[in-house]
Order: C-alpha cells, then structure tokens, then sequence
C-alpha cells in the first residue's frame, strides 16, 4: 500500500481555561481529544459535524497554526507536528489553506496580483518578473477571472470572486493539499455550487488532496471520496462517502443524515430529533460523549467509551451498538438505507 499523503494519529488539542487576566488554569477546552485519520494524494476526506465540535481546529493544527498538545501530523511520511520552524517552512509549501469568509481573508490594502505573487516570492518559485507575471495571470486563468483583474482591489469583486481568489492563492504554492475551512458556507447558493465544481476540476488537473471541512452534508455528498463525522472533539465514523449516506453506523451520523433536505419533492424521511444540547468541551461526559442525547443509550455507554473499529470493510464506527446482536441494534441491515429514501 502507498504512503498517504496525510496521517493523524491520536491528534489533541486542549486550550486552557483561565481565572482572570492573570489567573492561573482552571480547566481545559478539549476541542480535539484523539482523532486519527488519513487522506491519499488526490482524495477528498470531508470532515463534518455541528459547530463547535472541532473541525476547524483539526485544519488549524494540521497546519501547524499553533501547537498540539498530543500525537502526531505526517505528512508524506515525514513527521511535522514536532519539526522546527525554520525546518518546516519548505514543507509549508505543500499545504495551503482556503479560509471561510472570502472578506476577511484577503489584505484589503493589496492587489489581486499582490497578493497571489506573494505566495511565489516566499517560497522562491519564479526565475524572474516575467515568469511571475505570467503564474499570476495562470492562477487567474484556473480559477476562472479575467487576467485584467489582477490591478483591482478585493473590495471590488463579489463574495465568490473573493473566494477564487483564495483558492487562486493556495495554489500560488504549487501545494499537494488544500484544506478547505468551510470554504462555501459563507456563499449563496449558486455560488456554492460553481466553487465545488471549481473545486473539483482543480483536483482532477492538479492531483490536489482536499480536507473539506463543513457542516453543509447535500455539498459533502457531491464532492467527497470518504467522510469522517466529529462530535465533540472525536471521531465517531469514517467510511467512503456512497457508503455513510446508504448506511450510517452511528447514531449522530443517522441524526446529521435525517435532517439534510430530501432532493425529491413527495419523498419521506424518518427524521431523528436529537434532545439536550451539545455538552461543554471542557467536561465531556464519561463514556460515550453522546450517550447524553443518543435515543439507543444503554448502561455500557454511559461508563465505557467507545474505540473507532472497522464494522465493515473501510466502515469505522465508535458505537457499542455494534456488539450487540442484530436484532438488538437499530443501526444494523436495511434501517440506514430506508433512512436516506432514495438518495
């Protein structure tokens, strides 16, 4: 098997909590607590679940915007999470990041080319103004803007003009992976869909591995080869895309999948309505982190958390359901398939 392009292994991210301006730690925010997953060149893995249950952190650590508190970040078989800065600069190349909001993203007091050239002054990949030019009026070209706009200020362009231009920056680098931080979530409808399909078309070109990270599953379904679902800093499902959708095996991921829109008008869909509220982070509860609200809980899930495993090849689910009998386990057979209705 070839090395992948990304391993995380038992990834955390814990921030401390202070009393006070001065004060010292009274606790911890576990916003990441031990997930580990791999992502192949030229693969989408779409990281999803509901806000604040550490998705962008997972992008932010991978790229080393600040330090993890635990496991490991490899990238091409090549350790990163520990490497100095000075050694890890060459290497930053390789990752480039698509930010969410397409307004703040961008230096209002630079130019289009300004800012797509800096990224290939920085790491040295133009021989000389000539060759810089014309990557600049290429990255234009990829993403689909006129070249003439390169002396226009971000200001002047729309929402998704603005996110063309951030994806035409992460490019700039010449990088193998781009994460994508909620990319089209701040986008209209439309827009959304034009930017996926960019999206699409640049990895079928460049060979780009994608970490798509969102809440949005109707546009995770359309582009992904493999989905992971987070809830509350871990891991609780990873499985290819055609495979999650058809058959959930953990009970959040059926709840996250119950309430996407059914694309055919007249269809029906068994709607799960999860109670409570999403506990705090900085005191998960015991066992499963979501017996609290799940509707199939027993007595195991409340004192004994849950490993991801394989429950079918290239499915992996943390869910103590699935050492239960058939019968017993409302997650098993033909349920998750009923559930999507003819997706």
């Amino acid at each position: 098997m070839s090395t992948p392009l990304l391993e995380v292994n038992d990834l955390k991210k814990h921030f401390p909590v202070r009393a006070g301006f001065l004060g010292g730690i009274t606790g911890y925010v576990y916003a990441v607590d031990g997930i580990s997953f791999s992502i192949a060149k030229g693969e989408t893995l779409s990281l999803v679940g509901e806000s604040g249950c550490g998705k962008s952190t997972v992008g932010k650590a991978i790229l080393r915007l600040f330090d993890i508190t635990g496991g490991q970040v490899t990238l091409d078989g090549t350790r990163i999470d520990d490497m100095p800065a000075s050694t890890l600069r060459p290497l930053r190349r390789r990752m480039q990041v698509v930010f969410q909001d397409p307004y703040s993203s961008l230096n209002p007091r630079m130019r289009v080319r300004d800012i797509l050239a800096e990224p290939i002054r920085n790491f040295g990949l133009a021989k000389d103004a000539a060759d810089l030019e014309k990557r600049v009026g290429d990255l234009m070209d990829r993403v689909r803007l006129p070249r003439d706009a390169v002396g226009r200020w971000p200001h002047e362009f729309s929402g998704g003009q603005r996110q063309r231009i951030g994806i035409a920056r992460a490019l700039a680098a010449e990088p193998d992976l781009i994460i994508c931080d909620e990319a089209v979530s701040a986008l209209d409808v439309s827009v959304k869909a034009q930017i996926v399909n960019l999206l699409q078309d640049l990895q079928k070109d460049l060979g780009l591995a994608l970490l798509f990270i969102s809440h949005d599953l109707a546009i995770v379904e359309h582009m992904t080869h493999r989905v992971a679902v987070m809830y509350l800093g871990k891991i609780v499902e990873v499985a290819p895309k055609r495979e999650l959708f058809a058959a959930p095996k953990h009970p959040y991921t059926e709840a996250l999948l119950s309430a996407v829109p059914v694309p055919e008008p007249g269809a029906q869909r068994e709607r799960v309505i999860l109670k409570g509220d999403v506990p705090s982070p900085i005191n998960p509860p015991k066992g499963c982190r979501f017996h609290t609200r799940c509707p199939y809980a027993f007595d195991r899930c409340r004192v004994d958390e849950p490993a991801l495993r394989q429950t079918d090849p290239g499915h992996w689910s943390a869910c103590h359901l699935h050492d239960r009998p058939a019968a017993e386990n409302p997650l098993a057979g033909a349920k998750g398939a009923a559930l999507i209705a003819k997706h």
